[in-house]
């Protein structure tokens, strides 16, 4: 027997696709870098992932540093910002509430180095510049210096994750580690001799301490610098 023909489908007996919007955007985009990295985020890629033509995403995202921009502020819903109501020394606070912003960094290296330019205006990054500027408030750090001092502190905690970032995908970051403590461990007191005299001080500590360090470092300077 002949086989049939299979009859022609109208168009209009398919499922229809979901209504395009922002938010689907960009949870596709989300999925896509968790899935495939950021590099894989692009217009194309996306419209494919997305069944429809990349023409149609220019609608709602004007280009990738607007995309890579609501991605980070997608994921700043994650950071955690409690300590701001908390207990205990202001300063410590503020380092748990930039080291956890900093942890969603280092969980998404790739959005690392593009936070370093994208600027999200969303509710979740209001919300974390509200929150360092309620903690230096409560400090008691004067209004033009917190005002200031916002920006430098979430510049140090991007820059440290991009910086990290890099350091991970360096095929020799390990060895180049290595290489640069034993330099330090091996000079000489007659012609380094501050670094003789710190010696193993010069790398010691978690990151973790370290980070929160710097972050007590830069809270303290923003309260002890005029404009």
């Amino acid at each position: 027997m002949t086989p049939r023909t299979p009859a022609p489908r109208s168009r209009r007996e398919r499922p229809a696709k979901p209504a395009l919007t922002h938010e689907a955007i960009i949870d596709a985009a989300v999925r896509v870098m968790a899935a495939e990295g950021l590099q894989r985020v692009t217009m194309r890629r996306l419209a494919q992932e997305l069944d429809t033509g990349p023409a149609s995403l220019y609608v709602y995202v004007a280009g990738t540093a607007e995309l890579h921009a609501a991605i980070l502020e997608e994921l700043l819903g994650a950071v955690d910002l409690s300590p701001a109501g908390g207990e205990g020394d202001w300063r410590e606070r503020l380092a748990r509430v930039l080291l956890s912003y900093t942890g969603v960094l280092f969980e998404n290296p790739g959005l690392a180095h593009s936070a370093l330019v994208a600027r999200p205006s969303g509710p979740h990054y209001l919300a974390l510049v509200e929150t360092v500027l309620d903690l230096l408030h409560q400090g008691g750090v004067p209004d033009g210096q917190a005002a200031w001092g916002v920006d430098v502190l979430l510049q140090v905690a991007t820059a440290t994750a991009a910086e990290q970032s890099a350091r991970d995908d360096a095929p020799d970051a390990e060895a180049e580690h290595h290489a640069l403590v034993e330099a330090l461990g091996q000079a000489s007191a007659r012609t380094h001799p501050r670094i003789a005299a710190l010696g193993s001080d010069l790398f010691s500590g978690s990151p973790h301490q370290r980070l929160a360090w710097i972050f007590r470092a830069v809270v303290n300077g923003t309260a002890a610098t005029s404009r």
